[in-house]
Protein backbone atom coordinates (compact mmCIF):
# COMPACT_ATOMS: atom_id res chain seq x y z
CA UNK A 1 0.00 0.00 0.00
CA UNK A 2 1.66 3.08 -0.91
CA UNK A 3 0.55 6.45 0.89
CA UNK A 4 0.09 10.10 0.02
CA UNK A 5 3.27 10.24 2.24
CA UNK A 6 5.45 8.44 0.21
CA UNK A 7 7.70 10.33 -2.37
CA UNK A 8 10.37 9.37 -5.10
CA UNK A 9 14.27 10.00 -4.97
CA UNK A 10 16.65 10.71 -7.67
CA UNK A 11 19.81 10.83 -7.22
CA UNK A 12 21.74 12.28 -10.31
CA UNK A 13 25.61 12.05 -10.93
CA UNK A 14 26.65 11.68 -7.41
CA UNK A 15 30.36 11.47 -6.75
CA UNK A 16 32.44 11.96 -3.42
CA UNK A 17 35.76 12.00 -3.61
CA UNK A 18 38.32 11.91 -0.57
CA UNK A 19 41.63 13.40 -2.55
CA UNK A 20 42.25 11.23 -5.10
CA UNK A 21 39.97 8.21 -3.33
CA UNK A 22 36.46 7.81 -5.59
CA UNK A 23 34.06 6.76 -2.81
CA UNK A 24 31.42 7.36 -4.86
CA UNK A 25 31.72 7.57 -8.79
CA UNK A 26 29.20 9.04 -10.33
CA UNK A 27 26.12 7.08 -9.65
CA UNK A 28 22.42 7.87 -10.72
CA UNK A 29 19.72 5.37 -9.41
CA UNK A 30 15.75 6.56 -8.79
CA UNK A 31 13.76 4.99 -6.05
CA UNK A 32 10.12 4.76 -6.60
CA UNK A 33 7.71 6.38 -4.50
CA UNK A 34 6.83 3.38 -1.63
CA UNK A 35 9.36 1.15 -3.53
CA UNK A 36 11.99 -0.49 -1.09
CA UNK A 37 15.33 -0.12 -2.69
CA UNK A 38 18.59 -1.63 -0.84
CA UNK A 39 22.06 -0.41 -1.61
CA UNK A 40 24.24 -3.88 -1.58
CA UNK A 41 27.70 -4.18 -1.83
CA UNK A 42 31.10 -5.18 -0.53
CA UNK A 43 32.61 -3.05 2.56
CA UNK A 44 34.21 0.05 0.89
CA UNK A 45 31.79 -0.33 -2.19
CA UNK A 46 29.98 2.98 -1.06
CA UNK A 47 26.92 2.23 -0.51
CA UNK A 48 27.07 3.58 3.38
CA UNK A 49 28.88 6.71 1.78
CA UNK A 50 25.60 7.10 -0.40
CA UNK A 51 23.19 7.25 1.96
CA UNK A 52 24.94 9.73 4.45
CA UNK A 53 24.88 11.69 1.09
CA UNK A 54 20.88 11.51 0.87
CA UNK A 55 20.42 11.87 4.85
CA UNK A 56 22.59 14.70 4.31
CA UNK A 57 25.50 14.21 6.79
CA UNK A 58 27.98 14.17 3.60
CA UNK A 59 28.22 16.58 0.89
CA UNK A 60 28.90 15.45 -2.49
CA UNK A 61 31.67 16.26 -4.77
CA UNK A 62 29.04 16.34 -7.19
CA UNK A 63 26.16 15.44 -8.59
CA UNK A 64 22.36 16.12 -7.70
CA UNK A 65 19.47 14.49 -4.72
CA UNK A 66 16.12 15.42 -5.38
CA UNK A 67 12.97 14.37 -3.84
CA UNK A 68 10.18 14.66 -6.33
CA UNK A 69 11.38 17.81 -8.41
CA UNK A 70 13.09 19.27 -5.79
CA UNK A 71 16.14 19.69 -5.73
CA UNK A 72 18.03 18.91 -2.06
CA UNK A 73 21.31 18.76 -2.77
CA UNK A 74 22.28 21.57 0.04
CA UNK A 75 19.62 21.51 2.42
CA UNK A 76 20.93 20.65 5.90
CA UNK A 77 19.69 16.96 7.48
CA UNK A 78 17.32 18.68 9.71
CA UNK A 79 15.73 20.31 6.58
CA UNK A 80 15.16 17.14 4.98
CA UNK A 81 12.27 15.32 7.19
CA UNK A 82 14.06 12.33 6.51
CA UNK A 83 13.58 9.03 9.48
CA UNK A 84 16.93 7.12 9.93
CA UNK A 85 17.94 3.73 11.45
CA UNK A 86 21.73 3.39 12.59
CA UNK A 87 23.22 0.01 13.04
CA UNK A 88 23.57 0.92 16.85
CA UNK A 89 20.08 1.87 17.43
CA UNK A 90 21.74 5.08 19.17
CA UNK A 91 18.94 5.38 21.85
CA UNK A 92 18.76 7.33 25.03
CA UNK A 93 19.17 5.27 27.54
CA UNK A 94 18.02 8.08 30.21
CA UNK A 95 14.87 8.00 28.51
CA UNK A 96 11.86 5.62 28.33
CA UNK A 97 11.10 3.69 25.40
CA UNK A 98 8.02 6.35 25.12
CA UNK A 99 10.41 8.98 25.34
CA UNK A 100 12.79 7.88 23.22
CA UNK A 101 10.31 7.62 20.58
CA UNK A 102 8.27 11.02 21.13
CA UNK A 103 11.74 12.82 21.22
CA UNK A 104 11.48 13.87 17.76
CA UNK A 105 8.17 15.03 18.26
CA UNK A 106 9.59 16.74 21.29
CA UNK A 107 12.03 18.50 19.14
CA UNK A 108 9.50 19.72 16.73
CA UNK A 109 7.42 21.35 19.40
CA UNK A 110 4.60 19.25 18.92
CA UNK A 111 1.09 19.57 20.91
CA UNK A 112 1.70 17.12 23.93
CA UNK A 113 -1.59 15.33 22.88
CA UNK A 114 -1.08 15.21 19.39
CA UNK A 115 2.27 13.50 20.32
CA UNK A 116 1.01 10.88 22.72
CA UNK A 117 -1.11 9.71 19.91
CA UNK A 118 1.36 9.66 17.34
CA UNK A 119 3.78 7.68 19.82
CA UNK A 120 0.88 5.68 20.60
CA UNK A 121 0.48 4.59 16.98
CA UNK A 122 4.19 4.46 16.48
CA UNK A 123 4.58 1.71 19.24
CA UNK A 124 1.51 -0.38 18.11
CA UNK A 125 3.00 -0.36 14.11
CA UNK A 126 6.57 -2.29 16.05
CA UNK A 127 4.23 -4.51 18.32
CA UNK A 128 5.91 -2.71 21.59
CA UNK A 129 3.03 -0.76 22.94
CA UNK A 130 3.15 -2.64 26.13
CA UNK A 131 6.83 -2.14 26.47
CA UNK A 132 6.24 1.80 26.72
CA UNK A 133 7.25 2.49 30.31
CA UNK A 134 10.72 0.43 30.06
CA UNK A 135 14.14 1.34 29.78
CA UNK A 136 17.07 0.74 26.52
CA UNK A 137 19.00 -1.39 29.15
CA UNK A 138 15.48 -3.59 29.97
CA UNK A 139 15.19 -4.71 26.09
CA UNK A 140 16.69 -7.16 23.79
CA UNK A 141 18.12 -6.44 20.72
CA UNK A 142 15.13 -7.17 18.34
CA UNK A 143 13.13 -4.55 21.04
CA UNK A 144 16.24 -1.90 21.10
CA UNK A 145 15.78 -2.11 16.88
CA UNK A 146 12.03 -1.85 17.06
CA UNK A 147 12.23 1.14 19.31
CA UNK A 148 14.79 2.59 16.84
CA UNK A 149 11.95 1.94 13.66
CA UNK A 150 9.39 3.63 15.70
CA UNK A 151 11.83 6.74 16.67
CA UNK A 152 11.84 7.16 13.33
CA UNK A 153 8.72 6.74 12.15
CA UNK A 154 6.88 8.71 14.44
CA UNK A 155 7.05 12.08 12.87
CA UNK A 156 5.78 10.84 9.53
CA UNK A 157 9.02 11.09 7.14
CA UNK A 158 9.13 11.53 3.88
CA UNK A 159 11.71 8.93 3.45
CA UNK A 160 13.04 6.11 6.06
CA UNK A 161 16.63 5.50 5.35
CA UNK A 162 18.47 1.98 7.45
CA UNK A 163 22.14 2.00 7.93
CA UNK A 164 22.52 -1.65 8.55
CA UNK A 165 19.90 -2.18 10.92
CA UNK A 166 19.81 -6.00 11.57
CA UNK A 167 23.47 -6.49 11.58
CA UNK A 168 24.16 -6.72 15.31
CA UNK A 169 21.81 -9.31 15.54
CA UNK A 170 21.74 -12.97 15.78
CA UNK A 171 21.36 -15.30 12.98
CA UNK A 172 17.40 -16.34 13.51
CA UNK A 173 16.49 -12.65 15.58
CA UNK A 174 17.59 -10.77 12.13
CA UNK A 175 15.59 -13.40 9.92
CA UNK A 176 12.69 -12.71 12.12
CA UNK A 177 13.10 -9.03 11.87
CA UNK A 178 13.25 -9.02 7.96
CA UNK A 179 9.91 -10.48 7.97
CA UNK A 180 8.92 -7.98 10.08
CA UNK A 181 10.68 -4.82 8.27
CA UNK A 182 9.25 -5.65 5.15
CA UNK A 183 5.73 -5.67 6.70
CA UNK A 184 6.23 -2.64 8.41
CA UNK A 185 6.95 -1.45 4.71
CA UNK A 186 3.90 -2.63 3.07
CA UNK A 187 1.82 -0.99 5.97
CA UNK A 188 3.54 2.08 5.93
CA UNK A 189 3.46 2.45 2.50
CA UNK A 190 6.87 4.47 2.42
CA UNK A 191 10.03 4.89 0.24
CA UNK A 192 12.31 2.94 2.33
CA UNK A 193 16.36 3.23 1.52
CA UNK A 194 18.01 0.26 3.13
CA UNK A 195 22.00 -0.57 3.02
CA UNK A 196 23.70 -4.05 3.78
CA UNK A 197 25.97 -6.25 2.83
CA UNK A 198 24.28 -8.84 3.65
CA UNK A 199 22.62 -10.66 -0.09
CA UNK A 200 19.66 -13.06 1.72
CA UNK A 201 18.73 -9.51 3.55
CA UNK A 202 18.62 -7.98 -0.05
CA UNK A 203 16.94 -10.32 -1.78
CA UNK A 204 14.03 -10.69 1.07
CA UNK A 205 13.13 -7.72 1.49
CA UNK A 206 13.55 -5.63 -1.76
CA UNK A 207 11.12 -4.29 -4.33
CA UNK A 208 14.60 -3.44 -6.20
CA UNK A 209 18.30 -3.79 -5.23
CA UNK A 210 21.14 -1.74 -6.57
CA UNK A 211 24.45 -3.58 -6.10
CA UNK A 212 27.92 -1.45 -5.62
CA UNK A 213 31.65 -1.89 -6.76
CA UNK A 214 34.32 0.43 -5.70
CA UNK A 215 32.20 3.37 -5.56
CA UNK A 216 29.88 2.48 -8.98
CA UNK A 217 26.61 1.21 -9.34
CA UNK A 218 27.49 -2.16 -10.95
CA UNK A 219 23.98 -3.47 -11.72
CA UNK A 220 20.37 -2.82 -10.34
CA UNK A 221 17.08 -4.43 -10.80
CA UNK A 222 14.31 -6.82 -8.89
CA UNK A 223 16.37 -9.25 -6.82
CA UNK A 224 14.73 -12.06 -9.06
CA UNK A 225 16.43 -9.98 -12.50
CA UNK A 226 19.96 -10.04 -10.99
CA UNK A 227 20.12 -13.76 -9.57
CA UNK A 228 18.92 -15.02 -12.43
CA UNK A 229 20.31 -12.40 -15.00
CA UNK A 230 23.48 -11.29 -13.71
CA UNK A 231 25.10 -8.85 -16.51
CA UNK A 232 28.84 -9.67 -15.02
CA UNK A 233 31.09 -11.98 -13.07
CA UNK A 234 30.73 -9.92 -10.17
CA UNK A 235 27.51 -9.74 -9.68
CA UNK A 236 26.59 -13.46 -10.46
CA UNK A 237 29.41 -14.23 -7.99
CA UNK A 238 28.32 -11.32 -4.79
CA UNK A 239 24.57 -11.96 -5.26
CA UNK A 240 24.82 -16.26 -4.28
CA UNK A 241 26.30 -18.78 -5.16
CA UNK A 242 27.75 -19.94 -8.91
CA UNK A 243 29.62 -22.01 -11.07
CA UNK A 244 31.53 -20.25 -13.67
CA UNK A 245 32.23 -22.25 -16.98
CA UNK A 246 34.58 -20.93 -19.11
CA UNK A 247 34.26 -21.98 -22.79
CA UNK A 248 34.26 -21.52 -26.23
CA UNK A 249 31.47 -20.89 -28.58
CA UNK A 250 31.53 -23.54 -31.54
CA UNK A 251 28.36 -22.37 -33.93
CA UNK A 252 25.17 -19.89 -33.21
CA UNK A 253 21.72 -19.65 -34.47
CA UNK A 254 18.66 -18.43 -33.93
CA UNK A 255 17.40 -20.16 -30.67
CA UNK A 256 21.00 -19.85 -29.07
CA UNK A 257 24.36 -21.77 -29.08
CA UNK A 258 25.96 -24.58 -29.02
CA UNK A 259 29.90 -24.20 -26.71
CA UNK A 260 32.60 -26.18 -25.71
CA UNK A 261 34.16 -26.60 -21.66
CA UNK A 262 37.11 -28.98 -22.26
CA UNK A 263 36.47 -31.82 -23.87
CA UNK A 264 32.00 -31.79 -23.82
CA UNK A 265 29.60 -29.82 -25.46
CA UNK A 266 26.47 -28.22 -24.16
CA UNK A 267 23.65 -25.87 -25.78
CA UNK A 268 22.59 -22.42 -24.31
CA UNK A 269 19.44 -20.96 -25.77
CA UNK A 270 20.13 -16.97 -25.50
CA UNK A 271 18.34 -14.32 -27.80
CA UNK A 272 19.49 -14.15 -31.27
CA UNK A 273 22.49 -12.48 -32.02
CA UNK A 274 24.73 -13.69 -29.56
CA UNK A 275 27.74 -15.11 -29.19
CA UNK A 276 29.63 -15.34 -32.42
CA UNK A 277 31.15 -18.51 -33.56
CA UNK A 278 34.45 -19.02 -32.05
CA UNK A 279 33.99 -16.34 -29.04
CA UNK A 280 35.51 -17.31 -25.76
CA UNK A 281 32.40 -16.75 -23.40
CA UNK A 282 32.01 -17.44 -19.57
CA UNK A 283 28.89 -18.32 -17.66
CA UNK A 284 27.12 -18.49 -14.70
CA UNK A 285 25.34 -21.47 -13.85
CA UNK A 286 23.41 -21.26 -10.32
CA UNK A 287 24.09 -25.02 -8.14
CA UNK A 288 20.62 -25.26 -7.43
CA UNK A 289 19.55 -25.47 -11.31
CA UNK A 290 22.02 -28.15 -11.82
CA UNK A 291 20.40 -31.81 -11.38
CA UNK A 292 22.51 -34.80 -9.92
CA UNK A 293 22.02 -38.56 -10.48
CA UNK A 294 22.94 -41.62 -10.44
CA UNK A 295 22.64 -42.31 -13.99
CA UNK A 296 22.50 -40.11 -16.77
CA UNK A 297 19.19 -38.45 -17.34
CA UNK A 298 16.90 -39.51 -20.10
CA UNK A 299 16.28 -36.44 -22.72
CA UNK A 300 18.91 -34.55 -21.26
CA UNK A 301 19.98 -31.30 -23.18
CA UNK A 302 23.06 -31.04 -20.91
CA UNK A 303 24.99 -33.77 -19.09
CA UNK A 304 28.14 -34.99 -18.08
CA UNK A 305 29.54 -37.70 -16.00
CA UNK A 306 31.34 -36.58 -12.67
CA UNK A 307 32.97 -37.60 -9.57
CA UNK A 308 31.77 -36.91 -6.13
CA UNK A 309 34.64 -34.70 -4.07
CA UNK A 310 33.20 -33.43 -1.09
CA UNK A 311 29.68 -32.32 1.05
CA UNK A 312 28.19 -30.35 3.30
CA UNK A 313 24.33 -31.33 5.02
CA UNK A 314 22.74 -27.92 5.63
CA UNK A 315 19.52 -29.43 6.64
CA UNK A 316 16.60 -28.78 4.03
CA UNK A 317 19.50 -28.72 1.63
CA UNK A 318 22.86 -30.51 0.68
CA UNK A 319 26.04 -29.21 -1.31
CA UNK A 320 27.62 -31.41 -3.10
CA UNK A 321 30.97 -30.66 -4.98
CA UNK A 322 32.00 -32.17 -7.75
CA UNK A 323 34.54 -32.76 -10.20
CA UNK A 324 34.29 -33.37 -13.73
CA UNK A 325 36.74 -34.63 -16.38
CA UNK A 326 38.27 -31.19 -17.97
CA UNK A 327 36.44 -28.62 -16.27
CA UNK A 328 36.93 -27.20 -12.99
CA UNK A 329 35.10 -28.49 -10.21
CA UNK A 330 31.18 -27.61 -9.79
CA UNK A 331 28.98 -26.82 -6.93
CA UNK A 332 25.33 -28.60 -6.71
CA UNK A 333 23.02 -27.34 -4.48
CA UNK A 334 19.78 -29.66 -4.04
CA UNK A 335 17.03 -30.05 -1.44
CA UNK A 336 17.54 -32.73 0.62
CA UNK A 337 14.88 -34.96 0.38
CA UNK A 338 14.63 -34.65 -3.44
CA UNK A 339 18.47 -36.38 -3.18
CA UNK A 340 18.10 -39.54 -4.24
CA UNK A 341 22.16 -40.56 -4.55
CA UNK A 342 24.11 -42.00 -1.67
CA UNK A 343 27.29 -39.70 -1.28
CA UNK A 344 30.58 -40.94 -0.90
CA UNK A 345 34.11 -39.54 -1.79
CA UNK A 346 35.17 -40.46 -5.38
CA UNK A 347 31.50 -41.86 -6.62
CA UNK A 348 30.46 -41.33 -10.26
CA UNK A 349 27.23 -39.58 -10.69
CA UNK A 350 25.61 -37.56 -13.62
CA UNK A 351 25.04 -33.63 -13.83
CA UNK A 352 22.26 -32.55 -16.28
CA UNK A 353 21.02 -28.72 -16.75
CA UNK A 354 18.41 -27.40 -19.03
CA UNK A 355 18.94 -24.93 -22.19
CA UNK A 356 17.96 -21.92 -20.21
CA UNK A 357 19.87 -22.19 -16.67
CA UNK A 358 22.89 -20.43 -17.53
CA UNK A 359 23.58 -16.71 -18.65
CA UNK A 360 26.75 -15.50 -20.30
CA UNK A 361 28.83 -12.86 -18.35
CA UNK A 362 31.02 -10.48 -18.57
CA UNK A 363 34.19 -10.66 -17.21
CA UNK A 364 34.60 -7.96 -14.74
Amino acid sequence: MVTERAHTLHVRSLSKHYGRVRAVDDVSFTVRRGDFLTLLGPSGSGKTTILMAIAGFIEPTAGDILVDDRVITQLPPERRNFGMVFQGYALFPHLSVAGNVGFPLDVRRMPRSEASTRVRQALDLVHLTELADRFPKQLSGGQQQRVALARALVFQPDLLLLDEPLSALDKKLRAELQWELKSLHQRVGMTFIYVTHDQEEALSMSDEVAILRDGALVQSGSPSELYDQPRTRFVADFLGKSNFLEAVVEESHVQGFAYRCGPHRFVQAVPPGLPRAEQPIVLSLRPEKIILTADEAAGAVNSVAAEIVSWSYLGADIHVLVAAAGMSQLAVTRPTWRLDVSLSPGKRVWLSWDADAATVVAED
